[in-house]
């Protein structure tokens, strides 16, 4: 079974935005356009997270989000703002199948084993943001869309949220976010070799051949991106694109025979 290629999306005012390090956000389209052509391209799944959602706490658009799933025919996540279980309620009774929490699940972390005692531990997701010390050798995790420093450690806090029953975790690194120059290896592999839950490696993820590799011999259980998708060319022209079945399957076919 190959793993998962999932694009990450960002909300903004109801627009889709992608940034560079968590800043410098451009528009680059309608989500629910995006959601059609990803339908096309058959995607594995998608996350849409609303980057404003817990910094303005206000609660999510669920009108919006309602508009996503009827169109979305792949499982779909939404994280953003998510800070009770009557707002995880909403966002099911929509139609979205994962919650993904990350701000208030540092800010209170009872909330994240309520919300998986309520609604069991394939519903909740947990998102590490995360950023080098300055010196390198500490990964800080941050919230808020990765405005603000917690004193917390990226591979002690995935294994607390294990602990809590989480189904799954996406790392994201701060430093590699939009820049397509690779991800975080060294991040993903410190915390995959500590807890057994699923991790999506996320932040950097620039080719095929990235998104393979860090599934297959870096053993993330998914591989996610952003900017990969809605980004070609050395000018960053706004295209919403995604590998076809048969160019994964041949590069992980490849990727087999190589280390075979």
């Amino acid at each position: 079974m190959r793993h998962r290629i999932i694009p990450i999306l960002l909300l903004k005012n109801n627009g889709l935005y992608k940034g560079i390090h968590f800043k410098d956000h451009k528009y680059v389209g309608d989500p629910i356009n995006a959601v059609k052509i990803f339908n096309d391209k058959e995607v594995d799944e998608l996350v849409f997270l609303d980057i404003n959602a817990s910094c303005e706490q206000k609660e999510p658009n669920y009108n919006i989000l309602r508009d996503i799933a009827s169109e979305c025919f792949m499982p779909l996540a939404y994280g953003g703002g998510v800070s009770s279980l009557e707002m995880i309620k909403e966002i099911l009774r929509v139609g979205i199948e994962k919650v993904v929490l990350n701000t208030h699940a540092v800010r209170n972390p009872l909330f994240v084993q309520e919300a998986v005692k309520y609604f069991g531990s394939s519903t909740i997701v947990v998102s590490i943001d995360v950023k080098k010390s300055f010196w390198g050798n500490n990964y800080n995790v941050y919230i808020n869309s990765g405005k603000e420093k917690t004193n917390l450690q990226a591979v002690e806090w995935a294994i607390e949220l294990e602990k809590m029953g989480v189904g799954e975790i996406i790392v994201n690194s701060i430093d590699k976010d939009g820049t397509l120059s690779g991800y975080d290896i060294n991040l993903i592999r410190r915390i995959v070799d500590v807890v057994k839950i699923p991790v999506i490696a996320a932040g950097g993820g620039s080719s095929l051949t990235d998104f393979v590799k860090i599934c297959k011999h870096h053993k993330a259980s998914a591989s996610a991106a952003g900017a990969y998708f809605v980004f070609q060319g050395k000018h960053n022209a706004v295209l919403i694109t995604y590998p076809t079945q048969v160019e994964i399957e041949k590069e992980f076919d490849s990727f087999v025979e190589l280390i075979n």
